[in-house]
């Protein structure tokens, strides 16, 4: 039989909460009005009260003028009595944050909201007392570090010269943003990451707002092959080949297309549906772009760039958290950007939201004249685990096969050509849309001299 909270029971809660103030501050995050009945919810919120304002518990003479109930104390209270008192409380509390949960939620179930009840569940679940105090510094220092360094789930990235700068890869639980302009090669770059870890040996789910599944397969199939997009069609046998002998060593991979204006609450619910119908667990999520999503809370203007960004970028680092996942976007940069020869916070599209909550990000600084001469480049932004940050790597582009990969041996420290390739009097930087025109935009004079005096600074 499930436990009863009577009022009689309740009654003697009141009791030990002022009978001992230690008691009471190891339970006060659990000492909520609302979990008791109406009769002494004003008694509870005086204690409540009391404690913070004057450091101290009211009496029980105290109580009884200002809210009209008798709180009996037992003057042979044991440390027995007070460890069930504990035990007995924490039951009630997470008892009544439960049944809360499941009354608030009764709206969002008739919407089909199933995120927001699940969210509320497992936060009413975790309530208790704190059973952990943390790490003792001194204890082991070595067992700590390495401990730190076999569990905290840092994954290589596919590319060594990122690696380094991330003194390893990506860490599990972590929100990670690739910023770009348009035609800068943002879901290249990702779904070149996406082939990385999949043949690493994870299993990786690859979201599309915006390209077809098929586009996107496709793509995937001239980096693993190695061919050109025209080549694949032409090889088909080949192709079915060298794929089928990659699936045998590398992990699982699910392309899905979603369309723009999802959620992290969808997303989740694809991911639990995916786990149940796969039978495997999802270790690496990209998500091709942020811009594109929706917070939860549909009240959040679109328009409102800042709020809604920085929203969708705090559920997406829930949800990497709560996965304990690797989880890798994209995101746009203004228009400002395409002029600069460096990138700040300033040109991340929809201002410092995303780049306060993300823990890394990193601008690809690359352009279409770029990667036909084999570069891409990478700037390190923001890292929250190394000192990378406003450094930069250069990374090899095949055009025909669309695969970037380390530079060659011996290269890696050499000047680098993407930059020395533009600096010209004009480039043909341009971005997706105004390729349709025939239209470029003009690298500044002014920009020209920038690049020159920040040559030596980039390339160590």
């Amino acid at each position: 039989m499930p436990k009863e909270f009577t009022e009689d029971l309740q009654k003697l809660f009141l009791g030990f909460l002022v009978s001992d103030k230690d008691l009471y501050v190891r339970i006060q995050s659990l000492v909520v009005p609302t979990y008791f009945n109406n009769k002494f919810r004003p008694a509870v919120a005086l204690i409540n009260e009391h404690s913070e304002k004057y450091n101290s518990l009211p009496t029980i003479d105290q109580i009884k003028a200002k809210t009209g109930i008798e709180v009996e104390l037992d003057s042979e209270v044991t440390i027995r009595h007070k460890e069930w008192f504990l035990d007995e409380f924490q039951d009630f509390a997470k008892f009544k944050a439960l049944e809360q949960a499941i009354l608030a939620s009764a709206d969002d179930i008739e919407k089909g909201e199933y995120y927001s009840v699940e969210k509320r569940v497992k936060e009413a679940s975790d309530v208790g007392l704190t059973k952990s105090l943390g790490t003792d510094y001194f204890e082991d220092p070595v067992k700590r570090l390495k401990s730190l360094k076999d569990n905290n789930g840092q994954v290589s990235t596919g590319w060594t010269a990122i690696d380094k700068k991330l003194f390893g890869g990506f860490n599990k639980g972590e929100l990670s943003i690739f910023a770009g302009g348009s035609g800068t090669g943002k879901s290249l770059f990702l779904q070149n990451l996406a082939l990385n870890w999949v043949s690493l040996g994870l299993n990786v789910i690859y979201f599309t707002f915006e390209l077809s599944e098929e586009l996107v397969a496709m793509r995937i199939d001239s980096m693993a092959t190695g061919m050109s997009s025209r080549s694949l069609f032409k090889n088909l046998e080949d192709v079915e080949l060298k794929v089928k002998l990659l699936s045998k060593q590398a992990g699982a991979m699910q392309i899905a297309y979603l369309p723009s204006g999802v959620n992290a609450g969808q997303i989740k619910s694809y991911l639990k549906e995916y786990e149940i119908q796969s039978g495997k667990q999802p270790q690496a999520i990209l998500i091709d772009y942020l811009d594109l999503m929706m917070p939860n809370d549909r009240r959040v203007s679109p328009s409102d760039l800042f709020v809604k960004d920085k929203y969708v970028a705090e559920e997406l680092r829930n949800l990497a958290v709560e996965l304990d996942t690797l989880l890798v976007t994209a995101s746009q940069l203004n228009r400002t950007a395409v002029e600069e020869i460096e990138f700040d916070h300033s040109h991340i599209a929809g201002g410092l939201s995303k780049v306060q909550t993300a823990d890394n990000v990193m601008g690809i600084f690359t352009s279409a004249p770029m990667r036909e001469r084999g570069r891409y480049q990478i700037q390190f932004m923001k890292t929250r685990s190394s000192s990378g940050v406003g450094q930069r790597v250069d990374l090899q582009f095949d055009i025909d096969s669309l695969r970037i990969s380390d530079l060659p041996e011996g290269e890696e420290e050499q000047p680098s050509e993407a930059l020395y390739s533009n600096v010209v009097r004009t480039s043909s930087v341009t971005d997706d849309k105004e390729n349709e025109k025939g239209q470029t935009t003009e690298v500044k004079a002014s920009n020209l001299r920038k690049m020159i005096a920040n040559m030596n600074k980039l390339d160590r």
